[in-house]
This record gives structure tokens, sequence and C-alpha cells, in this order.
């Protein structure tokens, strides 16, 4: 086994690698490195190939942290969902090869083509810097419905069809909430022993308001503008971060947008921006371009604070934060108000 790179030493380390894969790539370099902040599940890395007398190439790198914040963690999954949605319409990119061993770069890691275009960050808050603080209102309101509607269009996909059943968790139940619900509750013991107190009452009154969902679709896990590139016209270019796609209740996505908007204004005690549509305004928009209707949104938006507060609870295990740090505040507190509403 080879030892894992440093992110310092890794640039130098991945050039054998580029120079096997690529054709007529033995004077291959590497350009313009760059560690992303993008998503917690996964190490990102941008750069660029350059070569003699060949077109400069645009690529990023993906291998899994030091410690894995998802039991089930596998780069094959994330890989295999793109791929197979390549062919769909949804911007998604061209992953070059997945290598699994450990021989090359110490860990697995993955290569895809990066799709140019810029996304709203989560930290600070997209509503007071970045991308979409500094745009217009009526560019903001064109982001939102970038993203609302690229959900509805993964909704609308045939996930049978695209042979994406693995996503399924049939090792907790026969049925989509049963198996996401039974995955939260197992993924949570294994991430921490000491979980706030609400996060397992929100997995309890899961279980006991479970119900059949009008529409089982594939769903994106981690939806929200972050994980969307946007053009210079602010519209959508890339689709982007599946780590955590499974098989579900339509609404689940649609649950997810909207918890971390509150997350990024009401939580913090930040103001939505101007152009920013309302609850009520995407969840029409959403039903509108689905076809399908939106009757669970808080049962959705427990299972979204609860399911994101696992990669929280491990990542203050990684950087051993003291106890009076709770990067989980904001689930817990979504938790109370929506379990208080019985």
């Amino acid at each position: 086994m080879t030892a894992r790179p440093t992110a310092a030493d890794l640039p130098t380390a991945v050039v054998p690698v580029l120079r096997e894969e690529f054709p007529d790539a033995r004077s291959a370099r590497v350009s313009n490195w760059t560690a992303s902040p993008r998503g917690l599940a996964t190490e990102t890395f941008l750069f660029d190939l350059e070569r003699d007398d060949a077109e400069q190439v645009s690529l990023v790198l993906r291998r899994p942290p030091e410690v894995a914040l998802f039991p089930d963690y596998d780069l094959l999954r994330q890989v295999l969902v793109m791929r197979r949605l390549a062919g769909t319409g949804l911007p998604v990119p061209a992953v070059r090869w997945l290598d699994r061993g450990t021989e090359a770069l110490g860990s697995p890691y993955f290569v895809m083509d990066r799709i140019e275009g810029c996304a709203p960050g989560d930290l600070p808050s997209y509503h007071s810097a970045g991308l979409y603080f500094d745009a217009e209102p009526a560019e903001r309101e064109k982001m939102w419905w970038g993203c609302v509607d690229t959900i509805a269009e993964i909704h609308q996909l045939d996930w049978r069809t695209l042979n994406l059943d693995f996503l399924a968790f049939p090792q907790f139940g026969t049925k989509p909430l049963e198996q996401i619900v039974g995955y939260v509750g197992a993924a949570l013991d294994w991430a921490s022993t000491t979980a706030p107190p609400a996060l397992r009452r929100a997995v309890d009154w899961l279980r006991a308001n479970s119900y059949e969902p009008d529409q089982v679709t594939l769903c994106w896990g981690d939806a929200r503008m972050s994980n969307i590139l946007y053009d210079t016209e602010f519209r959508v270019v890339g689709v982007l971060d599946w780590e955590i796609s499974y098989i579900g209740d339509h609404e689940a996505d649609l649950a997810w947008m909207l918890f971390l908007d509150w997350a990024c204004s009401e939580f913090q005690g930040t103001e939505r921006l101007p152009g920013t549509p309302t609850r009520q305004q995407t969840i029409a928009r959403y039903e509108e371009r689905s076809g399908m209707k939106v009757r669970n949104l808080r049962y959705n938006e427990i299972l979204a604070a609860a399911l994101l507060s696992i990669p929280l609870l491990r990542m203050a295990h990684r950087l051993q934060l003291p106890p009076e740090v709770d990067v989980t505040a904001f689930c817990v507190q979504r938790i109370e108000q929506l379990l208080a509403e019985d």
C-alpha cells in the first residue's frame, strides 16, 4: 500500500498517474492546483493538466477524507450515479476514471472533468457573502428557481430504467421511508455515542409517523444551490455532489433545500435577500415543474436535519472539537421547532 500523500504533496504525487492515464502525456504537468472547500464527505482538488503539443484539460480529483463522515462511504456509489445520469440531460461531470485501490495514491480516488461555473457558498451564508449576495434580486431569483427546477428534473427521471436501485438500503426494511430512517438511526449510533438527545427523538418520531410516499424517486440527497454551478448568465451548468443520493420520497430534496436556507438565514439572524422566493412560492414552483404534490414537508425537514447531523458529528470528532462546541446546533434547533408543532 502506498502512503497517502498529504494535500500539499498530492499535486506532485498525481503526475505519474496522469502520465499513465492520458495518451501521449509523458510531458504531463499539473498547474493551478486548488483545494476546494466544497462538500463535507469528500476531499476535492481542482487543477489543470498541461501537455506539450496538447490542449490543456481542466480536471477535478476527489478522494475520501482520512476520517469517514458516513458509515457506508464509497466513491463507487457517486461515480455510478454520475455515469448513469450522463445521458439524461442533467449536467453532471464526466468521470474519467475511478481507482478503488491504494497503490497509486494511498487511497481510492477518481478524476472527472471540471465544469466551468460558480456556486453560492454556505460558509459564510449565501445571504451574507458570495455569488448570491453579490447578485441583483432578479439574478438571485433565477439561481433559486434553477435549483428548484433541477430538483424537479431529477425527480422526473426513471431511476429503475437508469439502474439506480443500488441506492436503496434493503438491510433496513422493504419500504423507502423505513430504509432511509433505519439508515439514519444506525448512522447516528455509528457517528457518536453522545449525540444530542433531540437527534434520537427525531428518529423515533420519524419511525412513529411513517407514511407511504406519493412518489418514490431518485433523491439527490444534498439538494442546495451550493452544489450547483451557474454560468455568467446565472443558468445551471453543473449539478454536483452525489455522495448521499438515495431512493426515497420526492419531497426529501425540497425539504433539504428549505432547511438549509433556514439555517443560512433565520438560524443565523440573517435577513433573506431580496429576490429570494418565499417558502410557499418555492413549493408551488416545485409542484408545477415536477407534477408532484408536496404533502409531507415537515416530516422530510426533520429527516434532513437528522441526516445532516451525521457528518457534522463525525467532523467534530475528526477536529477534536470541545464538547461545548456543538456543530449540530442548527439541526437540533430545527428539529425541536418542528417537533413542537405536534
